[in-house]
C-alpha cells in the first residue's frame, strides 16, 4: 500500500504542469508526513477545466449512511484488480477518476532490524501524478458535504518491488485525459507499472514510521545510511 507521502510543488508548478483553472492565491506550504484520513490536494476536470479541489485522504462512497467513525476499512488505497469491483471504488471508477500530485511517498522494506523506510520520487524532478478516484458524501449527523479521494495501486516494477510489493499508477501527462475522460476500458489500460527508469529511491529516517512526527520536517525526505 502507499500510506504516506510528501508535498514541496508550488501554485505556480503545479497551475503551469496541470493547465489548472482555478489556483488560490495563496502559496502551499510543504509536507513531508501526508497521512490518510487527512486534507490533500486533488486535480478535478469539470465542464472542460482543471480545478485544484482539498479532499478527504481515504474515499467515503456517497450511499455510505453510518457515522464516519464507523469506516474502519482502509479506502485510502484501490487496488488495480479490483477497483472496477468493489462497492467502495466501482461508482468512482466509472464516473469519477482524478489526479492526484505527489512530490514523493514512502514505502517500508522489512529487514532484520525493523521496517526500513524509503522515499520515492521522479527521476525527472517533475511531479508525481497519481492515478485516482473520488466521491461526495454528505454527513448525516453534521450535514456537512465531505469530498474524498483514493489513490489507485498497483503491482511494481522490478524496481519498486525490491521494497515493495505495490506500487501506485503513475500517469504521464500525456495520459491525464486518457484516465479522466476516457471509457473504463481506456482507464483500466492506464492501470499498470511504470517503466523501470521511472522512479529514484533512497532510504529515509525511521521517524517518518509514526504518523504523528511532524509534518513540517524537511529532513525526512533527506537520504540517510541505514547501516550507520
Amino acid at each position: 500500500m502507499c500510506g504516506r507521502f510528501a508535498r514541496e510543488y508550488t501554485w505556480a508548478e503545479i497551475h503551469a504542469y496541470y493547465s489548472l483553472f482555478i489556483v488560490p492565491q495563496t502559496n502551499l506550504q510543504p509536507r513531508y508526513n501526508v497521512c490518510p484520513t487527512t486534507q490533500v490536494d486533488v486535480i478535478v476536470m469539470g465542464d472542460g477545466k482543471r480545478a485544484l479541489v482539498p479532499m478527504r485522504w481515504g474515499i467515503v462512497p456517497g450511499w455510505w449512511s453510518k457515522p464516519l467513525k464507523e469506516l474502519r476499512l482502509a479506502t485510502f488505497n484501490a487496488r488495480a484488480e479490483t477497483v472496477q469491483t468493489k462497492p467502495f471504488f466501482r461508482d468512482s471508477f466509472k464516473k469519477r477518476r482524478c489526479l492526484m500530485p505527489v512530490s514523493g511517498y514512502y514505502e517500508w522494506h522489512t529487514t532484520p532490524s525493523g521496517k526500513q523506510p524509503y522515499y520515492f520520487t521522479r527521476r525527472d524532478g517533475h511531479v508525481m501524478t497519481i492515478a485516482a478516484i473520488e466521491d461526495v458524501w454528505n454527513n448525516p449527523e453534521t450535514s456537512e458535504r465531505i469530498r474524498s479521494c483514493a489513490m489507485v495501486i498497483t503491482e511494481p516494477n522490478k524496481f519498486v518491488a525490491e521494497v515493495h510489493d505495490r506500487m501506485p499508477v503513475v500517469l504521464e501527462a500525456k495520459d491525464f485525459e486518457q484516465w479522466e475522460r476516457g471509457d473504463v476500458n481506456d482507464a483500466a489500460a492506464l492501470m499498470k507499472p511504470g517503466g523501470e527508469d521511472l522512479l529514484q529511491k533512497w532510504p529515509v529516517s525511521k521517524r517518518v514510521n509514526s504518523s504523528r512526527t511532524s509534518d513540517d520536517d524537511p529532513t525526512l525526505i533527506e537520504k540517510i545510511d541505514p547501516s550507520a
